[in-house]
């Protein structure tokens, strides 16, 4: 072959090159090294787009030799690039640098979720140093705490009154936090182990559209991941008034490792609170990580901790013992209320590529927790001589894993995303008690007593077919459960079993109408179980209500500094749970229905200052009840919450918060009222070189609210006849603390 027929088939083969459609495939990390999720990744000649995974690997089709691709975080620089011939052979290695978040720079069209997205900057603009913190960072999610500290919070979403996270299904790292069947109440969530300076995203979602969402996923969900690495090591102090005190120290173990980090935090905190009678309340918290990646981007996540909590409470008090006198707002009728509880967690999770276009996520986890809890909603009612005091107790150990399957392939020019899970839990709580007490130390008669086990195994594939600006997605999750209870109360052994399975579709639209507006439809059915004891004597029962939802919405950037984001939603459930004050229960109610619209918005004023807001209006009505007596009780018709912030000012960040709840029906007819309250908290904090300084003032305006309330029948003991009324928990006043935080 002479020179001029080497030349011809040269040219051939680079023009084939220069014009053929190759794959590329990268990473990208930040300056530490780390792996940046989410990051979108955008070929700005061919259009074609991908997302970093949690490994910041990446995988993008349709490119071509000088194609210029462009690669952005939000709260990071973008970076630009051109593809070489190294890129198709070796890959791409991409370092983004951190900087100041710019609400500008937000494009909705390059985010996998925007409006978690919205929680990512909140969080970022805005640090948190509570679980209580951490939860209100949902937006529209109101908490309010009742029983010292220690308890879990009440939880108010989209016209629920969740109790302690019924209609919420809440998870950390893949770990579920609703406990099944419990002694308190069904659902209940305690993020106490939770420390807030850990936590790196929040995920979340309202309504029952989520193939990977099961139990509990009626409201919502939320999903919080922990951070894999810290910045820097750090030790804390803070002290405030009602001898309150917090400590913290999170502690790099391994350095600038590219490959492995580990670090751990320990927490300590007391309080006793505004109360007459001190809440005595304090909490230890643990908490260790370790992440691997191997040189195949394969991650390997390990992560134990352990909390432990004792508080003493002045519970609920009637409102008419506050209005005639004979107690303020934070005395008591039963002081001797309070408990102790502790949680230990062990989560390991892994995911890897098993090919370019499939990769493996999964976690396992083992958790035990053991609580006892005393109460007394209604004093002398039942037991006119010693009390209506009762103890609430189980130890529980929960097994279980989760995993997902993740494909990416096209039907014919379609692309298409198929994800594919299965998820096994087997929650074992023995000697699970209800019993009267005395004084805390007398158990008078033992109401309830009995062995749980109950499995849950589940399902659910999902379909993602991508059109050029119409995403559907399909999706199907099915459930199973084996309700098991060992009454010990009965002379004889007595072992009950139930098994109940339910299929639950779900179908969205998401719509790309430009590039700054998102249109979404979203509908399917979702479901909270009942607890084992009453599934298994009442088998006929609808023992798994569904809750059918549907979600039209949209994400809107009008201008460069504002996102706004608006839903009008309908909910209906096949079977509420309502809360009995005489027994300290919750238990199974009729249907109902709830609908309303929610709104919120985003706004960069400059540089440094931001304001936010949410909102919801809510109408929510029992089906089976005649007007005027069909009112859920505690159901909230509006909550707003929002705030100023101020992020990285010459020094300074901090800012000021609200949340409003209005007045809601606190009984079925409406003739008992939960007043509403609007407070406000303050927080500022400068730092000059490695050393912050903090001020924060809860209810900075000193406002008396009722934090929680209810409509409790109870008897004093001086008392001839029961009187139903407004019990509640008074709100914190006015109160302040100062914090010094120094990082290495």
């Amino acid at each position: 072959m002479n020179l001029s027929n080497y030349t011809l088939v040269f040219l051939v083969v680079f023009c084939i090159n220069l014009g053929y459609s190759q794959r590329v495939k990268g990473e990208v990390f930040d300056e530490n090294n780390q792996p940046l999720e989410a990051a979108y990744i955008y070929n700005i000649s061919s259009e074609t787009h991908a997302h970093s995974s949690a490994n910041g690997v990446f995988v993008l089709e349709g490119n071509k030799l000088g194609d210029s691709l462009r690669v952005g975080l939000l709260g990071y620089k973008n970076e630009v690039l051109i593809l070489n011939n190294a890129a198709f052979s070796d890959g791409l290695k991409i370092k983004l640098h951190e900087k100041i978040f710019q609400l500008e720079e937000l494009h909705l069209n390059e985010q996998v979720n925007a409006l978690s997205t919205m929680s990512r900057l909140d969080l970022n603009i805005a640090p948190v140093n509570s679980s209580q913190e951490v939860l209100r960072k949902v937006p529209g999610l109101i908490i309010g705490q009742h029983a010292g500290g220690g308890k879990a919070e009440q939880l108010f979403l989209r016209g629920f009154d969740v109790d302690h996270g019924t209609d919420v299904a809440i998870s950390v790292d893949g770990m579920p936090v609703n406990m099944v069947s419990h002694a308190h109440g069904q659902g209940y969530s305690d993020l106490h182990f939770l420390i807030a300076e850990t936590v790196d995203k929040i995920d979340f979602g309202k309504g029952s559209y989520y193939a990977d969402k099961g139990d509990f996923n009626t409201a919502g969900y939320v999903d919080f991941s922990t951070k894999d690495y810290i910045k820097d090591s750090e030790i804390s102090v803070s002290i405030g008034q009602f001898n309150a005190l917090r400590t913290l120290g999170m502690f790099d173990l391994l350095g600038d490792s590219k490959n492995e980090n580990a670090y751990v935090a320990l927490e300590y905190m007391e309080n006793d609170g505004p109360f007459e009678s001190p809440q005595n309340f304090n909490r230890l918290n643990l908490f260790g990580k370790y992440t691997h990646i191997s040189p195949l981007n394969n991650k390997l996540s390990l992560t134990v901790s352990h909390f432990t909590s004792r508080w003493d409470a002045s519970g609920q008090i009637p409102q008419r013992e506050v209005d005639n006198g004979n107690i303020s707002r934070f005395g008591a009728i039963d002081d001797t209320e309070g408990g102790n509880t502790q949680r230990t967690n062990l989560n390991v999770e892994y995911s890897k590529y098993i090919n370019e276009d499939t990769r493996l996520k999964t976690n396992m986890f083992y958790t035990h927790t053991a609580f006892e809890l005393f109460s007394n909603f209604t004093f002398f009612l039942e037991d006119p001589i010693n009390g209506d005091q009762i103890k609430q107790v189980e130890d529980r150990d929960i097994f279980g894993f989760n995993s997902t399957l993740i494909h990416d392939t096209y039907l014919g020019n379609t692309p298409l995303k198929l994800s594919a899970g299965v998820g096994l839990r087997n929650d074992v709580a023995n000697d699970t008690e209800l019993s009267k007490t005395l004084n805390r130390t007398t158990t008078i008669e033992q109401v309830k007593l009995g062995d749980i086990n109950q499995t849950n195994a589940n399902i659910f594939v999902n379909a993602e077919f991508e059109f050029e600006k119409l995403t559907i997605a399909p999706a199907l999750r099915l459930e199973h459960f084996k309700f098991m209870y060992n009454d010990k109360l009965q002379p004889t052994y007595t072992s009950l079993a139930e098994d109940k399975t339910i299929l639950l579709p779900k179908l969205n639209f998401f719509y790309e109408a430009k590039d700054n507006l998102q249109l979404y439809l979203k509908s399917g059915i979702g479901f909270h179980s009942n607890d084992t004891r009453v599934v298994v004597s009442n088998a006929n029962e609808n023992v798994l209500p569904k809750a059918y939802g549907v979600d039209l919405g949209n994400i809107w950037k009008p201008t460069p500094k504002l996102v706004v984001n608006s839903a009008l939603w309908y909910l209906f459930l096949e079977q509420e749970f309502v809360y009995v004050g005489d027994a300290g229960i919750v238990e199974p109610s009729g249907r109902t229905r709830r609908y309303g619209a929610d709104f919120g918005f985003r706004y960069q004023i400059n540089d440094w200052l931001f304001f936010n807001s949410d909102a919801t209006f809510t109408k929510a009505r029992s089906i089976e009840e005649a007007a005027g007596e069909d009112y859920i009780p505690l159901a909230p018709d509006f909550t707003l919450t929002g705030g100023l912030t101020v992020n990285k000012f010459k020094g300074f960040s901090g800012g000021l918060r609200f949340r409003y709840i209005d007045d809601r029906p606190a009984n079925e007819d409406n003739s008992i009222v939960a007043h509403g309250y609007f407070v406000s908290d303050f927080n500022v904090n400068y730092t000059i070189n490695k050393l912050t300084f903090g001020l924060s003032i809860e209810n900075i305006f000193d406002t008396e609210w009722n934090e929680t309330q209810f409509a409790t029948t109870s008897r004093l003991q001086n008392e001839t006849a029961a009187v139903e009324e407004i019990h509640f928990t008074p709100g914190t006043p006015f109160s302040s603390k100062v914090s010094i935080r120094y990082k290495f």
